[in-house]
């Protein structure tokens, strides 16, 4: 029989605490660089559109992070990709180019941040750190153990968002120290990140039996919903929870090879429409930088 991740209730599915907690990072944001925007210089003023990426990272994050698909990520490997995939791959990039120059440079050029950015997005260092860091939370053991405590969860989740800003922020920065890679080798940064992270799709893809107790073990997978359900509640329904099947008509392991297939697809097409940017961008400069003859040439003819 299955049942309807409404048994959860309100906030296990809606996460109002952490509602507000968004809500308070876009005012914040909102009197940064609207009405307070002249306590920190003479900035400019943010344009709608940075507005409209920062507030869509913003809801993308509520909506994976808070909304009913955090609950569905601890229940199918399906849904947990799709949060990851938007969490890490579309959000950085968002935030990056929806926050303003200004913030940036307050911020990175903190003494003790500056030398910590300027390290970690070394193109190298990035790529090694986010794909590696996504590899290793994808072995089991890994994985299992992210889903063990609070703490644990929201550590592993903290360091891959700030790995996945490492690694866009050679690419999109609007602060030049640290957006200074040619084209050609942007294209070629892009192609490594997509060979590097297709080991652990792989993995997931093609492993002949389920990989994560978080799926498959009773006891596991009640501790993994315990980090987005309330302890009251859980404790009601805990006698009748057997595991995931209860909610979903698919099998473990073909919920296991979508997630990876999802995740690779996501993956693809956010580094296609990047690449595409990228040359586009380099085409029409490359169009600006060549000058007409000059008319007095011409009239000589």
């Amino acid at each position: 029989m299955w049942l309807d991740i409404q048994i959860f209730g309100f906030r296990a599915l809606w996460s109002p605490y952490f509602m507000l907690f968004i809500a308070l990072i876009g005012l914040i944001y909102f009197l940064i660089t609207g009405p307070f925007r002249h306590k920190f210089g003479k900035n400019p003023k943010v344009s709608i559109k940075q507005q409209s990426y920062f507030y869509t990272a913003l809801l993308l994050i509520y909506l994976v992070k808070g909304a009913p698909v955090d609950v569905l990520s601890h229940i199918t490997l399906t849904a947990h990709m799709i949060q990851m995939a938007i969490y890490l791959l579309i959000v950085p990039i968002l935030m990056i180019k929806g926050i303003p120059v200004w913030i940036w440079e307050k911020i990175i050029y903190l003494p003790v941040i500056r030398p910590i950015v300027k390290l970690g997005t070394k193109p190298l260092v990035s790529l090694l750190l986010f794909n590696g860091f996504f590899s290793i939370y994808h072995i089991p053991i890994i994985f299992n153990f992210a889903q063990s405590s609070q703490f644990t969860h929201d550590t592993v989740h903290t360091m891959l968002f700030i790995a996945a800003f490492m690694m866009w922020f050679p690419l999109i920065s609007s602060l030049k120290e640290f957006n200074q890679l040619q084209p050609l080798l942007k294209v070629g940064y892009i192609f490594a990140n997509t060979v590097l992270i297709t080991p652990a799709c792989a993995l997931i893809i093609f492993a002949p039996d389920p990989l994560y107790a978080a799926y498959t073990e009773e006891g596991a997978w009640i501790q993994a919903l315990s980090l987005c359900v309330p302890s009251d509640v859980l404790q009601g329904l805990a006698p009748a929870l057997t595991g995931p099947e209860m909610f979903t008509p698919i099998s473990t392991i073909i919920d296991q090879q979508l997630g990876g297939i999802i995740m690779k697809t996501i993956q693809e097409i956010t580094y296609g429409i990047t690449l595409a940017s990228i040359v586009s961008s380099w085409f029409r400069s490359r169009n600006k930088s060549i000058d007409p003859l000059p008319s007095a040439s011409i009239e000589s003819y």
